[in-house]
């Protein structure tokens, strides 16, 4: 039965005795070369050589073309050296221990996810040094890919402490830092801290815990550890915008320039996950492709879309007033349409009507981000008697239905491939829309942009509008 650790001593103990010991030894070791004026070429390779596996594999990143472009072969630990520097070889053999003590014995989501994040603080913390130390960046990639190393530790070594913390860590409205602590007895920083100072790292811990702002090595560690948590939320949040300001004072360029730097630095952060060796972290490092921040942008706007109480009411009083006083077609689902969307806060909205002599549904309105291309896209026949659907079961039904909810799950067959392509995947609602008896077509929204879930208070908005909307058109077809 596996130990339990509470508090910070039990658990620097249980990592340093029990589970991390060869990566502690290599760290200690490498870490102590750096402080050594004369530390030699083969003090260094005689660290790296007591362990067969980390010798080829810091021969291997050697030889990629990150590190040697040249590519002249290098078969030698102390060729490395000489070719590509003594820090780049320090720094390889520690990123590749970090990677094969930790993502080897337990490649959980959350360690993955933060060990691709310390890569990506790593990189752009050094990229940020290159403006304005002429040494020790090497030191600044060090700290910032350490700088998490308690909860890298824990979430790779914490066993079954560790599927707790993700248990609790999923409950909703958890604040993490008390379920951390509910936990470990301890937080994730004084874990890092302890752990620092027991594989006496003082100058790293110095450098990642900021105890000198002024210090420019410390400000590019704390920056390019800010960056990689920041760009999670995009690279047009708030957030990085802010920091990107600060970039641009720190290092004497403009915004756009420093923008530029820090996505170049993303991309960089990628190439060196997979030459160290952990080609799966790439995905989990933000995208900079300009086709994939755009989509990061749309489901940002669309995560801001709230429902807005105002804008409701006053769209359902104006098309109740439109149901005696007749308004026109154009009017009915403009009102109609600001009200689901702005109003309920649905994040895309599709009006489908029965078009060419009532074969087949085509798409008359939209609202919402990437809904433009259903206008010419989306066309279905009104009648599929050898694979029916939704679409056509509603408006026979003659009832509004919320898609994805138990009480639905018997209709899912009828959302068929070629809808599911167009629409996504779930929840959704859809409701006939009719002018008295007459059949005029189908009402579809979702919240696909955010995948946030659809509430109750939507359907009953969606429910109402459609009915009203209905009211205003029997209302105009009797011409009174």
């Amino acid at each position: 039965m596996e130990e339990r650790c509470h508090g910070l001593q039990s658990w620097i103990d249980r990592l340093n005795q029990a589970e991390l010991p060869a990566l502690a030894a290599v760290v200690q070791d490498l870490h102590r070369l750096a402080g050594e004026e004369k530390a030699s070429v083969q003090q260094l390779a005689d660290v790296l050589l007591r362990d067969a596996s980390l010798t080829s594999k810091v021969l291997r990143v050697a030889n990629s073309a990150y590190y040697n472009p040249s590519q002249e072969p290098i078969r030698t630990i102390s060729r490395a050296i000489v070719l590509i520097g003594f820090d780049n070889v320090r720094l390889i053999g520690l990123s590749v221990s970090l990677i094969d003590g930790l993502l080897t014995r337990a490649p959980r989501e959350q360690l993955q996810e933060l060990l691709a994040r310390s890569f990506h603080a790593a990189v752009q913390a050094r990229n940020i040094a290159g403006y304005v130390l002429s040494r020790h960046e090497e030191e600044v990639f060090i700290a910032a890919l350490l700088y998490n190393l308690g909860e890298l530790a824990f979430w790779g070594c914490g066993g079954v402490q560790a599927d707790e913390l993700d248990t609790a860590l999923a409950q909703p409205g958890v604040i993490a830092e008390e379920a951390v602590r509910s936990v470990l007895g301890t937080s994730f920083r004084q874990l890092t801290l302890g752990l620092v100072k027991s594989w006496n790292l003082s100058e790293i811990a110095s450098l990642a815990q900021g105890t000198s702002q002024n210090d420019p090595a410390v400000q590019a560690v704390t920056l390019g550890v800010r960056i990689s948590e920041a760009a999670l939320e995009g690279w047009d949040s708030p957030a990085i915008e802010k920091l990107v300001e600060q970039l641009a004072r720190f290092t004497g360029v403009t915004p756009e320039d420093a923008m530029q730097q820090v996505l170049a630095s993303a991309d960089e952060a990628v190439k060196v996950a997979v030459t160290f060796g952990a080609g799966k972290l790439c995905n989990l490092i933000p995208n900079t492709d300009p086709e994939q921040i755009r989509l990061q942008q749309e489901q940002r706007r669309a995560r801001l879309l709230q429902p807005n109480l105002l804008v409701m009411q006053q769209a359902l009083q104006d098309l109740g007033l439109m149901v005696s006083a007749r308004g026109d077609v154009g009017l009915i689902l403009d009102t109609l349409f600001k009200g689901l969307h702005q109003g309920a806060g649905l994040e895309r909205i599709m009006l489908a009507v029965l078009a060419d002599g009532q074969t087949r549904f085509r798409v008359k309105r939209v609202a919402g981000e990437g809904t433009q291309s259903w206008l010419s896209d989306f066309v279905l026949p009104a009648e599929q008697p050898e694979q029916p659907h939704i679409f056509s079961y509603v408006l026979r039904h003659k009832e509004a239905i919320w898609m994805g909810v138990p009480a639905s799950y018997n209709l899912s067959e009828l959302v068929t491939g070629p809808m599911r392509q167009w629409l996504g995947q779930g929840m959704f609602f859809i409701a006939p829309l009719m002018a008295g008896t007459r059949e005029i077509g189908v009402l579809y929204a979702d919240n696909r942009l955010s995948g946030r879930a659809l509430k109750h208070e939507q359907f009953v908005a969606f429910q109402r509008f459609t009915q009203l909307t209905g009211r205003c058109l029997e209302a105009l077809s009797k011409g009174r």
